[in-house]
């Protein structure tokens, strides 16, 4: 590829407000928590206005209502429920920022265990996708490339985003590594830019037995709590420029 997106989530309250503009001035798309693991008004406002101001893409970053687990955990919750959190979600987003001058919403990026049920479980997915239409029709909904929700999603008229890691381990069948396993997170700053570039580059990422992966991926994500985040983020902007690789805010579908 010629040009791609990188994003981050934020809003999560695990790193300084400087360590998230630090991250804004490199990444092109930012993951902003509305509330159900991390995140209020405040906070979403902020970012918002953060985002206006750099020309970062806007994204809503909801997840399953769990603030004491950090949405890292399936609650068992049925469809309908998870419809009716995601949309509360959304809304409050829309709300949040309505007075931010040219704020708008590009995409929705479900996070930690409501994003890898939906790579997974119909069901999930279908919540996910009810929720958008109702609160956020023309967002965009990104998931994992190579995901069987991307094609659910396209099929019913959404538009959809295909994200790879930058700082996640992959497994051989294309999951991410869990985060309750050894290795699940590449925490050196040349090993992030590294799979970035491979990602971005050659459409590959290394697996850990030396193996590769191929993914096709529209944007590349780069997680604000990683070790040295800002870090990685200013080498992995400057490795994909280096290499002719333009760093581009989503395009509407």
């Amino acid at each position: 590829m010629n040009s791609v997106d990188l994003n981050c989530d934020l809003g999560e309250g695990v790193v300084s407000d400087a360590v998230e503009l630090a991250l804004l001035d490199c990444v092109t798309s930012a993951n902003i928590a509305c509330g159900g693991h991390a995140g209020d008004a405040a906070s979403i406002r902020r970012l918002a206005l953060a985002c206006v101001e750099r020309g970062v893409g806007i994204g809503a970053h909801p997840s399953y209502p769990d603030r004491a687990g950090f949405g890292r955990d399936s609650l068992g919750m049925g469809p309908k429920d998870i419809a009716s959190a995601v949309e509360s979600q959304l809304r409050a987003f829309v709300c949040a920022i309505r007075d931010v001058r040219g704020a708008r919403v590009v995409h929705i990026k479900p996070h930690g265990a409501l994003y890898h049920d939906a790579m997974r479980n119909n069901a999930v997915a279908d919540a996910i996708r009810e929720a958008a239409k109702a609160a956020l029709p023309e967002a965009m909904l990104m998931g994992q490339a190579g995901a069987p929700c991307l094609e659910r999603w396209r099929s019913e008229g959404a538009s959809v985003v295909s994200e790879a890691f930058a700082d996640r381990r992959y497994e051989p069948d294309g999951s991410l590594r869990s985060r309750k396993l050894e290795g699940a997170l590449l925490e050196t700053v040349a090993e992030v830019a590294a799979q970035a570039l491979s990602i971005a580059h050659d459409g590959q990422v290394r697996l850990a037995d030396g193996s590769s992966l191929t993914i096709a991926a529209e944007t590349i994500c780069l997680h604000s709590d990683t070790p040295g985040a800002a870090e990685s983020a200013r080498q992995v902007h400057r490795v994909l420029v280096a290499n002719g690789i333009a760093v581009r805010p989503l395009k509407w579908k």
